[in-house]
């Protein structure tokens, strides 16, 4: 037993930064090798088979996360609750709300997928995709519908590791499943000439290993992922508190997909060059939200666990200390995207036109950094604390943003195709603001008069 508690870590006692740092790190490094399944593909299909099958990757992006959406915000509410069931110390309470959210992610992604499979086509019609990358945008995408299963599994069981303070164990099989995409994908687009089929499929093999190994691994080995027969049973009341936090989750996550599809449809009507630039520069801009991501993600947890312990001046703590890692961060990282941003969009294409405007989209949105990662900071310490309305106003924010901002920038002569990028950061702003505001005006009603 003993052996099997070394990788929870208790976030209620100790330095609050040391323990967010440490619980982050694994977790960053996860979530990176976990945005090579996407870096990968892009890269291999760009270099081998050309910018035209890189455009119907980049054409199904927002599409695929709006229903991975669907499914990850009820295995995020899932292990919100549970962590703040381990602040509390209740077992039972525990060990009821990973089964419970189990049950609903086991039935909700398959309805999702299912749905996604025969929308694929319709949707990347409706978005305007053009004509001559429509046939392996549709492929791409079933293929990506299928893989929500898998993709769902693996989130569900890295959402309740993670409650419990484990951030390592989900690392470990990441590691193992980005290396085995890279294999598959060199072995079937290079080597099988399967072009964006082999990529899609490498990712739906990787994502099940991934998936399935974490599961396994935690019901071996982590003391709370060992049921009874009495713990197996249906409990209303915490598949209740679940649904409640999990469904404005996954509708904020969809609504930010939703604005995120109404952008891409801008970007299709100006051609194929900007669907690849805009590919390219979503794929680096990904790998820049890792770390404010997981910063978020160290937040909910730590907030879940000392509001569940009543430990409010330590909650406090955290969100100034995270503030401050997310500044540091993002002061890094302007000048290197600033500088090396050519370089850094060839490592996906060799086309030069489509080098050049990636590289220019990149230095405008890098001095929006600071605003991206004052949404995710907020946010994690908001969804810790269970802050349900917050999820969907945040979602609202975006979708009202994603719309009106990049058709009003676009129509200016003067800023023309450069209004899609600049309304990037325009609506990361904007949304930061929001929650920055939301934290601010409903400190007291959330947790008490925290400052």
């Amino acid at each position: 037993m003993n052996n099997q508690k070394t990788s929870v870590l208790n976030m209620t006692e100790g330095n609050p930064i040391s323990l967010i740092i440490k619980f982050s790190i694994p977790m960053l490094i996860g979530n990176l090798f976990q945005q090579l399944y996407n870096l990968v593909d892009s890269v291999i299909v760009g270099q081998y088979v050309g910018a035209d099958a890189l455009a119907a990757i980049g054409a199904t992006g927002s599409v695929t996360f709006l229903f991975f959406a669907l499914c990850n915000g009820i295995g995020s509410g899932g292990g919100i609750i549970t962590s703040q069931f381990f602040g509390k110390g209740n077992v039972k309470e525990i060990k009821s709300c990973i089964v419970n959210t189990g049950y609903i992610m086991l039935v909700f992604p398959l309805i999702v997928g299912i749905c996604a499979f025969f929308l694929a086509r319709p949707i990347l019609y409706l978005l305007e995709t053009p004509e001559e990358i429509m046939k392996d945008a549709v492929i791409y995408m079933q293929i990506m519908c299928v893989g929500i299963i898998f993709v769902s599994l693996y989130n569900y069981a890295s959402s309740m590791l993670r409650a419990l303070g484990d951030s390592r164990t989900p690392l470990y099989f990441l590691i193992f499943s980005c290396l085995l995409n890279t294999i598959l994908d060199i072995l079937f687009v290079c080597k099988f000439h399967m072009s964006i089929v082999g990529a899609g499929v490498a990712t739906v093999i990787a994502q099940f290993v991934s998936g399935i190994s974490c599961l396994l691994y935690a019901v071996a080995r982590n003391e709370y992922f060992h049921m009874e027969k009495s713990d197996m049973n249906f409990d209303r009341d915490i598949s209740t508190k679940v649904l409640k936090l999990g469904i404005p989750l996954s509708l904020q996550f969809s609504l930010i997909a939703i604005s995120c599809m109404a952008l891409q449809k801008v970007v299709n009507s100006y051609g194929k060059v900007a669907v690849a630039a805009f590919t390219a520069t979503s794929r680096i801009e990904q790998v820049i939200h890792q770390p404010y991501q997981t910063l978020g993600a160290a937040l909910s947890t730590f907030t879940g666990q000392n509001y569940g312990a009543d430990k409010n001046d330590r909650i406090k703590e955290g969100y100034h200390k995270g503030l401050l890692l997310m500044v540091v961060f993002s002061i890094f990282m302007l000048p290197i995207i600033q500088i090396f941003g050519e370089e850094i969009i060839r490592i996906f294409v060799k086309d030069e036109p489509v080098i050049v405007m990636g590289a220019k989209a990149l230095k405008i949105t890098s001095f929006f950094y600071v605003m991206l990662g004052l949404i995710y900071v907020v946010r994690g310490v908001l969804n810790g604390l269970g802050d349900s309305f917050f999820a969907l106003l945040n979602g609202i924010v975006e979708v009202i943003g994603r719309f009106i901002v990049p058709i009003m920038l676009t129509s200016i002569s003067l800023i023309g195709l450069w209004g899609i990028w600049w309304s990037v950061g325009i609506v990361w702003s904007i949304s930061g603001i929001t929650a920055w505001l939301r934290y601010r005006y409903f400190k007291r009603k959330l947790i008490g008069g925290i400052a």
